[in-house]
């Protein structure tokens, strides 16, 4: 079986890279997308969502927020802010962020608050925790 390259970066350089995918699975604004070896070079953004990447027939679960994949037929290069393990997010953490958009967004109808940023942290926080169960 061919197999297809990842390298997710961030701005703090790259936090995976493994050159035997058998898929990669990605969330693009325009719905999911599955890459294997051979795909059609593409450029697409990406939502807030997840990476998953099928490596000798297990999958690992990357948290990630919004940002581009390109896609050629021998590698996926993802390019995002920031991008986390399933294995190292921190549940408490993630449901204390959530409990904190949640409240902004609260707020956000009455006082003058960024409704769009807490809609974000929010969405990052529920993102981190869908991911988190695949630890």
């Amino acid at each position: 079986m061919s197999t297809i390259a990842l390298d997710v970066v961030t701005p703090n350089g790259s936090v995976f890279t493994d050159d035997n995918c058998e898929i990669v699975i990605l969330e693009s604004t325009q719905g999911e997308l599955g890459v294997m070896a051979g795909h059609v070079p593409t450029v697409t953004p990406l939502k807030i969502g997840s990476v998953k990447a099928k490596i000798d027939g297990q999958f690992e679960y990357l948290a990630i927020t919004d940002g581009f994949a390109e896609i050629r037929g021998d590698k996926v290069t993802v390019l995002t802010q920031a991008a986390e393990f399933a294995d190292d997010i921190d549940t408490d953490r993630a449901l204390a962020a959530r409990k904190r958009a949640e409240e902004l967004l609260k707020r956000a109808q009455e006082e003058e608050i960024d409704e769009v940023r807490a809609e974000l942290a929010f969405q990052r926080a529920i993102n981190r925790l869908n991911i988190a169960q695949f630890k």
